[in-house]
């Protein structure tokens, strides 16, 4: 008996994999970015496919995204792009440019844009050690010859905003998409034209040998991402 129920269950998956009316989509990514690049296509997905499941593994960085990725604990991985990942297969989905957050009672609130040099007078509230962001804006720095100020802190983006509008120092982040501010918010976002954008996505080990079910959802990312 146990047999053929290994047998059984094994069919079912080959049917799911072949008609994608069934399983699970297997998703690495950070916890803030889900709020902020997911949140209109997880509902969609799940009306679409009301029998799948979508399983998210939380990685604080893109290189641990890159590790389950490669050791096959997940079939998607959403990472910040850039360098070229022996092994795996990206595709940009959105750019996004550099902004300053800061609380709207900080002198620089009044600001239309901030310039790279004014940077190095700020309260730096810096991301993560570990992350792709921070290494992209380091990276932004050193091109313009800028030796930013000491971090007053480091922090993931949405904490970094809280803290911002908390006036506990300055965030330099990507104008992510949930970030849009009324006329009375207690935080303002400047944009830092000077700053080259970076690029988020998907990852994956190979495009063409994902499950049906696994390239709809990165196909609905992609859709919202590009409104």
């Amino acid at each position: 008996m146990g047999g053929l129920a290994s047998l059984d269950g094994a069919l079912r998956r080959i049917d799911e994999f072949r008609d994608g009316t069934g399983g699970t989509v297997r998703i690495t990514t950070g916890g803030v970015t889900v709020r902020h690049f997911m949140a209109e296509a997880i509902p969609a997905f799940r009306r679409r496919h009301p029998n799948a499941t979508l399983e998210f593994q939380s990685a604080q960085s893109t290189r641990r995204c890159v590790e389950l990725l490669r050791g096959g604990r997940v079939d998607l991985a959403w990472i910040t792009l850039g360098h070229p990942l022996p092994g795996i297969e990206q595709r940009p989905v959105i750019e996004l440019p550099w902004v300053l957050v800061v609380g709207s009672e900080d002198p620089l609130a009044v600001r239309d844009v901030v310039h790279a040099g004014d940077l190095a007078s700020i309260r730096y509230l810096a991301h993560p050690e570990n992350s792709a962001s921070r290494r992209r804006l380091e990276e932004n720095f050193a091109r313009l010859g800028i030796t930013p100020p000491a971090p007053v802190g480091a922090a993931d983006w949405d904490t970094a905003i809280l803290l911002a509008e908390l006036g506990v120092g300055h965030a330099v982040l990507p104008a992510l998409p949930r970030l849009v501010l009324s006329a009375g918010s207690p935080i303002r976002a400047i944009p830092i034209p000077e700053l080259t954008p970076i690029s988020v996505g998907w990852a994956a080990r190979r495009w063409d040998a994902l499950s049906p079910l696994a390239t709809d959802f990165a196909d609905l990312v992609a859709r919202a991402g590009e409104r």
